[in-house]
C-alpha cells in the first residue's frame, strides 16, 4: 500500500500525464492543462477516449492545490478519482502491446494462389483477411470484401466465375487495388492506443500486420483487425 495520500497520488499521476503529453508531441510548456488535452485529442487515442475527465481532473488539481508562494495541498480527492486518473496515467505512459491481444496465428498465402484457392482459405479459416507474400515479401493482403467487389466488377464487366476463380490470382486482384492503405504493417512494439489511433485516424484501415519491426519481409507475428476494436477498447478499460 502506498504511503502517499491520496492528494499526493493524484498529483503524482496528474504531473506524470502533463509531462509526457507535453514531451511525446513537442507542446509548449506555457500551454495550459486544458489546451494541452485538446491539442493531445487527436494524437491519443486514450487522451480522446477520456477527454472530459482530464479536463476536469484539471480543474480539480487547481482545487487541490493552494497557490501562492509555496504552493501547498488544501483537499483530498476521492478514491475513486485518485484510482481513475491512475488507470488513464498507465494507459498513456506503460500501454498494453496489440500484439498480447491481437490473433497470433497467421495464415498467409502466396501471389500464385488462384481465387478460388483464396476463397476456399478465407471461408475454411473464418479469417477474412488473410496475408499474401511473394518471394517473402508482402505484396497485400486478400480481405474478403474486397475479393467480392473484384469478382462483382469482373462479371459485370461480362467475364465468365469459372475462369476469374479458376485462372485469375491473388496477385492480379491486388495489383489492380489502387487505393493500398486498407493494411498497415507495424512493429510488434505496437500499442493498442496507436492500434485504435490508427483505425480512428483511417476509415478504410481494414487490418495491421505486427512483424518485429516492421518489416513487410519479416515473419508476421500477428494480425489486428478493424473487427477487433470493440475488445481492444475494452482491454483500455480493464487495464
Amino acid at each position: 500500500m502506498s504511503d502517499k495520500t491520496r492528494a499526493e497520488r493524484f498529483l503524482n499521476a496528474f504531473n506524470n500525464i502533463d509531462y509526457s503529453l507535453r514531451a511525446r508531441y513537442g507542446l509548449n510548456r506555457s500551454m495550459g492543462f486544458s489546451d494541452l488535452i485538446r491539442k493531445s485529442v487527436s494524437l491519443n487515442y486514450v487522451v480522446r477516449k477520456y477527454e472530459d475527465d482530464l479536463i476536469d481532473y484539471g480543474r480539480l488539481r487547481n482545487a487541490i492545490v493552494h497557490q501562492g508562494n509555496k504552493p501547498y495541498i488544501i483537499a483530498e480527492p476521492h478514491e475513486q478519482v485518485v484510482e481513475h486518473i491512475e488507470k488513464i496515467e498507465r494507459l498513456i505512459n506503460t500501454p498494453p502491446k496489440a500484439i498480447d491481444i491481437c490473433r497470433r496465428d497467421i495464415i498467409s498465402t502466396h501471389a500464385s494462389a488462384s481465387m478460388e484457392d483464396v476463397i476456399k482459405l478465407i471461408a475454411s479459416s473464418n479469417y477474412s483477411n488473410i496475408p499474401v507474400y511473394k518471394e517473402k515479401h508482402l505484396i497485400g493482403i486478400a480481405n474478403g470484401q474486397k475479393i467480392l467487389n473484384a469478382f462483382g466488377s469482373y462479371l459485370i464487366s461480362g467475364g465468365k466465375a469459372k475462369s476469374f476463380l479458376e485462372n485469375a490470382q491473388i496477385e492480379d486482384m491486388l495489383t489492380n487495388i489502387k487505393d493500398s492503405n486498407y493494411y498497415d504493417v507495424c512493429s510488434a512494439d505496437l500499442t493498442v492506443e496507436d492500434a485504435l489511433n490508427k483505425f480512428h485516424k483511417n476509415p478504410k484501415l481494414l487490418a495491421i500486420l505486427l512483424t518485429k519491426t516492421g518489416n513487410p519481409s519479416e515473419i508476421p507475428l500477428g494480425i489486428v483487425t478493424g473487427a477487433d476494436a470493440i475488445e481492444l477498447n475494452k482491454v483500455l478499460d480493464n487495464f
